[in-house]
């Protein structure tokens, strides 16, 4: 198998870090680009029965978002990452599953490598890296993490 693109999701917890020493081993074995994916949850897409929110709220707090994950995404590679010979920041904003499946497309990613659950997890498998695991058409590697 050639593993030329490895795709690692995170949503900057300590549990999403866990998967790291994986993605720095394949990248040194393989040489290969490091995917760096975070996804903002797009609050505007809500029930209705939570009521509108003001739009120019929603796209400032989008905005601020986006500025922080782009500096949290700076600092966990310059940080974790250094030794890697590329990689690639992504940020998207919508469902977390749903955008890993589109970036491993987008980016005709080989492998992915995930925690087994992210901040919101609560059990051993997060909802998150069960549907990118059903639905992907790559290998997922998923690390697995204690329950937070």
């Amino acid at each position: 198998m050639d593993v030329k693109k490895v795709l690692w999701p995170t949503d900057f917890s300590g549990n999403a870090e866990k998967a790291l020493p994986y993605v720095t081993s394949l990248t040194e074995k393989y040489g290969t680009e490091i995917h760096v994916l975070y996804v903002i949850e797009d609050i505007a897409n809500h029930p209705s029965w939570y009521g509108d929110f003001e739009k120019d709220r929603i796209k400032e707090i989008l905005e601020w978002e986006e500025k922080t994950a782009k500096k949290r995404l700076k600092q966990t590679c310059e940080k974790y990452l250094q030794g890697c010979p590329l990689y690639i920041r992504h940020i998207a904003i919508g469902d977390p599953a749903q955008e890993i499946l589109k970036l491993i497309d987008k980016e005709n990613v080989d492998m992915v490598v995930m925690a087994s659950s992210g901040h919101k997890g609560n059990f051993r498998f997060g909802s998150v890296a069960e549907k990118v695991v059903k639905n992907a058409k790559v290998p997922v590697v998923t690390i697995p993490v204690e329950p937070i």
